[in-house]
């Protein structure tokens, strides 16, 4: 699948509309599904007629894709401006991972299409794993090699293979809530998560 179309230009008014049918997109299909939800639904969650989704999209492929790349990049974004001003490498991991879990804890719907939607098709797993997943393991493999650097870290660990247990593990537990028959805030396991994944990557002291 060719990635999401470059987003147009648009007004406040018309770019609030845009976001209704995003928004709208991803309650949706969190409901229904990919394949049973319809760009009617969309449209009517939405509050537009059928005919000014397609003004934006050419498909359903293309919104639900859209909507999962620009919560995506509001995420990086968001993430980015909030470890700059970190100066520790251990601050800065524990902020990513309490940042992932309390975006999507706070989004359940956007969780589900996350956990379960993108998951189930290739076409669209792999143009999202090849664009966007690169940025979130580029954010945890440089604090991971400042830490190296700063002697925090285990020098003879690989930082991908590291970024790689922090993403896996953090993910898990969001399957996990997603699944849970009982509700709970997803937020609550940030810390226990941190501190396994911190001890794991932390540089052992010779006695």
């Amino acid at each position: 699948m060719a990635p999401a179309a470059k987003q147009p230009t648009l007004s406040r008014g018309a770019g609030a509309k845009f976001q209704r049918i995003l928004d709208a997109a991803i309650e949706v299909i969190a409901q229904k599904g990919f394949h049973t939800a319809r760009i009617s639904d969309i449209a009517g969650l939405a509050g537009v007629a059928d005919g000014t989704v397609y003004l934006y999209f050419k498909n359903k492929d293309e919104i639900l894709m859209t909507a999962i790349n620009t919560a995506f990049d509001a995420f990086v974004a968001r993430a980015r401006a909030e470890l700059r001003p970190l100066t520790s490498p251990v601050e800065k991991l524990r902020r990513l991972i309490h940042l992932h879990l309390e975006t999507l804890g706070r989004n359940r719907p956007l969780a589900v299409v996350c956990q379960m939607e993108l998951r189930q098709s290739a076409r669209f797993l792999a143009p999202f794993s090849n664009q966007r997943m690169i940025e979130y393991f580029d954010i945890a493999r440089q604090a991971i090699r400042e830490g190296q650097e700063q002697g925090l870290f285990r020098e003879e660990m690989r930082d991908l293979d590291a970024a790689r247990c922090l993403f896996g593990a953090v993910d898990e537990m969001v399957t996990s809530w997603v699944l849970a028959e009982h509700e709970y805030p997803l937020l609550d396991v940030a810390e226990p998560v941190a501190d396994i994944i911190l001890l794991g990557i932390e540089r052992r002291l010779k006695r």
